[in-house]
């Protein structure tokens, strides 16, 4: 919970738009990465994204608690992104997926193009393998190694206290190494070994 989400929220309720911008700004990159999580294709989560700050100014007023924000908004993400897939599905079925986009490093790119085909092919495994994990664990997976939040801005999020968080990291990694380890993958430059874990 973000002690200055109550405060934005009561002055959005007084008319003051700006103060939902900067929830916004706080919540962009997890909603962005529940969107992207749920429906797989960028362009879709950005209008999952938009739609669900949409509904959640709209409806503002009926939020009880203030200091739920974070988990409320998680829900209006996950209801938006179910709502996209009802509504695409047979487009979904039948379209080959796109692979996904990972950022290199400069120091990546310098390397040639063969480098950048082992790094994508490591992002692969590392994805199938959180795709492994059981449902409670992989999206804070997801916002920790791959968005990069602090556990305090994913417990904001989900709801779940910064240890609670921790914990779950530390099982789900715990599995993802069991996971890895089955298919002989080395996760020798897995995000969790640039996050100090």
């Amino acid at each position: 919970m973000h002690p200055e989400d109550a405060e934005q929220i009561i002055q959005c309720l007084a008319g003051d738009a700006e103060a939902f911008g900067a929830l916004i700004k706080r919540y962009q990159a997890a909603v962005y990465a529940t969107a992207f999580y749920y429906v797989g294709r960028y362009g879709a989560a950005e209008d999952v994204s938009q739609e669900a700050f949409w509904s959640a100014y709209r409806n503002l007023c009926s939020l009880k608690d203030h200091n739920r924000f974070g988990p409320w908004l998680r829900g209006i993400t996950t209801r938006k992104a179910a709502n996209w897939l009802r509504r695409h599905i047979a487009r979904v079925q039948q379209e080959t997926p796109v692979p996904r986009r990972w950022t290199l490093s400069i120091e990546d790119a310098r390397r040639g193009p063969d480098e950048a085909l082992r790094i994508a092919e490591r992002q692969e495994q590392l994805h199938e393998a959180i795709d492994a994990l059981p449902d409670r664990y992989r999206l804070p997976v997801v916002l920790r190694y791959m968005q990069e939040l602090s556990y305090e801005e994913i417990a904001r999020f989900t709801g779940d206290t910064p240890d609670e968080i921790r914990a779950i990291l530390h099982r789900a990694l715990g599995q993802l190494r069991g996971i890895l380890a089955q298919r002989n993958i080395s996760e020798v430059d897995f995000p969790w070994r640039r996050a100090g874990k």
